[in-house]
C-alpha cells in the first residue's frame, strides 16, 4: 500500500491537486497534515492560548471534513489526520520514521507576498519577492479603476 502525506491549508486547492491521484483504484494510506494559517502577532492580546487551540481544532476539523470523504472512496484506503506544528521538515521526518517510505505532497495554497516553509530537505526554499505585494495591490487597484469606468 502506497503511503502519501498531503500538506494542506485549503480544501479547494488541495482537491484540485489531488484529483488526478484519486482516479487510481489502488488502496492508499493517506496522511492529511493540516498547516494552519499564521495568526497575527497582536492576536495574543485579545485571545487566550486555550481559545487559539480551540480555533485550530475547529479549523482543522472543517478542513478534514471537506477532504476526507473523497480520499476514502477507493476500497481499502486509509486516512490519518494530523495537525502540524512548526517546523514542517520535522513533521516530515517524524512521518517517515513512523511510516517508513512516504511520499510527500505539498498541496498548500500559495499566498501572495509570503514564502511558505518547505516540507522536506529536498524542497528548495522559495525566494521572497519584495515586489509581489506591491504588484498585486496595484494590479487589483488598476482592475477596480477599469471596472469603475
Amino acid at each position: 500500500m502506497e503511503k502519501i502525506a498531503v500538506f494542506i491549508n485549503d480544501a479547494e486547492h488541495a482537491r484540485h491537486l489531488l484529483q488526478p491521484m484519486l482516479g487510481q483504484a489502488a488502496p492508499t494510506h493517506w496522511v492529511l497534515v493540516a498547516c494552519a494559517p499564521t495568526l497575527t502577532r497582536h492576536i495574543g492580546r485579545w485571545v487566550s492560548h486555550a481559545a487559539r487551540q480551540q480555533w485550530l481544532e475547529r479549523w482543522s476539523a472543517e478542513l478534514f471534513a471537506q477532504i476526507e470523504p473523497e480520499l476514502r472512496r477507493a476500497a481499502g484506503s486509509q486516512v490519518e489526520k494530523l495537525l502540524a506544528r512548526k517546523p514542517l521538515i520535522e513533521v516530515s521526518r517524524r512521518l517517515s520514521g513512523r511510516l517508513g517510505p512516504v511520499r510527500l505532497l505539498d498541496a498548500r495554497r500559495p499566498n501572495v507576498g509570503r514564502v511558505d516553509e518547505p516540507i522536506s530537505d529536498d524542497q528548495p526554499a522559495g525566494a521572497a519577492s519584495r515586489w509581489a505585494g506591491p504588484v498585486a495591490a496595484t494590479t487589483g487597484l488598476a482592475a477596480m479603476l477599469t471596472l469603475a469606468d
